[in-house]
């Protein structure tokens, strides 16, 4: 995403290149992060054949030279880990605390919004949303605040704002997932004068967070 959101702010992109934008920012990420990256093959299979080898290839380069080679970005998910260790949680419930922070944090990925804050505040606002959201510490909500705007060295006011944004953006994402899609009932066939009864299509999946 970080690749992605750069590329995009300093170069005008057609809507039928997003598909391949999108798979060269993976292969580009996956180089970086993963000791076994993603292949141009298997991502040509990914796209359903729609992105050619030569395309991916091409435009490796063209989004490299457009991020002046600047990959080593640091990204919200950096910060977990050193922050959770700061706030000494109790084992139990540390793998919970840091789930429930990078389903924040992907959240915060899909919204623009987040885009003002930088990666620490919006890492330190989806710990102290999940913590608080789970009760997993015996401190207020602005004790728990302050020690983290501590650890991280952001002001109190600006990463309460950011946390309160985060929570808000959830619960506008449970209030849009708890809403029935109504399904198209199924055309007859064509010379058909008998009408059957109506055939639901696959059932809306709703995922909720319950924190």
């Amino acid at each position: 995403m970080n690749y992605l959101d750069r590329y995009l702010s300093c170069v005008p992109t057609r809507k039928a290149q997003l598909q391949l934008l999108g798979s060269v920012c993976l292969l580009l990420a996956s180089k970086l992060r993963e000791t076994t990256p993603l292949t141009i093959e298997k991502l040509c299979l990914y796209t359903d054949q729609a992105v050619a080898a030569w395309q991916l290839r091409e435009w490796e380069v063209l989004v490299l030279g457009k991020l002046k080679w600047d990959l080593a970005a640091v990204i919200a998910h950096d910060f977990l880990a050193l922050i959770l260790h700061r706030l000494s949680l109790p084992t139990d419930r540390q793998a919970l605390v840091k789930k429930h922070a990078q389903t924040f944090l992907a959240l915060c990925a899909t919204d623009y919004t987040f885009a003002m804050y930088p990666p620490s505040m919006i890492a330190t606002g989806s710990i102290g949303a999940a913590v608080q959201g789970l009760g997993a510490c015996s401190m207020s909500g602005d004790e728990l605040t302050e020690l983290l705007a501590g650890i991280t060295g952001t002001e109190v006011d600006c990463l309460r704002a950011c946390q309160e944004q985060i929570e808000a953006a959830l619960r506008e994402s449970l209030r849009e997932a708890a809403q029935p899609t109504p399904s198209p009932a199924p055309k007859a066939p064509r010379g058909s004068s008998s009408q059957g009864p109506s055939q639901t299509s696959t059932p809306t999946d709703v995922t909720a967070i319950h924190l």
